[in-house]
């Protein structure tokens, strides 16, 4: 019976192979991988023991063996080419004016294959490069752009919450975020505290919104005209995770918070359909907002 893994290379890049079951590996094992037409050698980081049906296994790279304590020393080796060709690289692409920043280089087990990852604004006609890397390597040579989320993920960090970046602790991929998820949590729309590490909007408010759409049912809206205790006035101010609302009260009367189950919601639908116009402006003419999705 074959188990699916999840591989994690030393320049930080991860895909799927299979392995027998009487392998018995364990997260954080080392092994060598059969891939296309050449060896690799990286760690498990997660196992599948109920893979999804729609996979194709044949497809899949297939994990050989558990690395052996030679297999450790050469792929330390293989570390040290690597930091040597990514040297010799840089210099090359200086020497094309190419407009791309390499990030780093990985040597396959077997060397037959160098793999550098860079950045860049936009496409980059590569293919002299590669000749030329390829000539001064005596290899196979394979160039890949990744995005800034991913060379984020690569160098890791710690976010404004303390924790790990969710980017290079848990998440896989990267899913579309936009600056309405922000709204839609009630979050300040500063760029600067929406935005990660990486310069685009936080990862946190994609997988988070959900359970903020769920809170948001229990919730009147900005604006919106209730009752409470204290009397009549309008919702300033709302927290979704306590499920409190601040309400500004008539007469002059200081605002009040309260449980948003205390008070009593009368709907004003045009103001509704005002705010929702005024969040279709905003994204159409704040470019720095824009900037920040991907």
């Amino acid at each position: 019976m074959n188990k699916l893994y999840t591989i994690k290379l030393d320049n930080g890049a991860k895909y799927q192979t299979i392995a027998q079951d009487n392998m018995n590996l364990k997260i954080n094992d080392w092994c060598v991988i059969r891939k296309d037409y050449y060896l690799d050698y990286g760690m498990v980081i997660q196992i599948n023991n109920n893979p999804s049906a729609g996979i194709d296994k044949k497809s899949l790279p297939r994990i050989q063996r558990k690395a052996t304590v030679h297999d450790k020393s050469k792929a330390h080796e293989n570390e040290i080419r690597a930091k040597s060709s990514l040297r010799k690289a840089t210099a090359l692409v200086r020497d094309s004016k190419l407009k791309m920043n390499l990030l780093n280089s990985h040597y396959s087990f077997d060397g037959k294959l160098i793999t550098f990852q860079f950045t860049a604004n936009g496409r980059i006609d590569f293919r002299g490069l590669v000749k030329e890397l390829a000539k001064a390597f005596s290899t196979r040579i394979e160039l890949r752009q990744i995005g800034v989320r991913d060379e984020t993920a690569i160098h890791g960090g710690i976010g404004i919450c303390g924790r790990e970046l969710c980017c290079c602790s848990f998440l896989d991929d990267f899913s579309s975020i936009n600056v309405r998820m922000a709204k839609e949590q009630d979050l300040s729309l500063t760029p600067s505290s929406i935005s990660g590490a990486c310069g685009r909007l936080k990862c946190c408010l994609k997988f988070e919104h959900a359970g903020y759409r769920q809170l948001e049912k229990t919730m009147p809206r900005l604006g919106d005209i209730c009752k409470c205790k204290s009397g009549k006035g309008r919702v300033c101010e709302r927290n979704l995770l306590t499920q409190e609302v601040t309400i500004q009260l008539e007469g002059g009367v200081p605002p009040v918070t309260c449980k948003s189950a205390e008070i009593n919601v009368i709907k004003s639908e045009q103001r509704k359909v005002k705010r929702k116009n005024a969040y279709a402006e905003l994204d159409e003419n704040d470019a720095q907002l824009k900037k920040l999705e991907d």
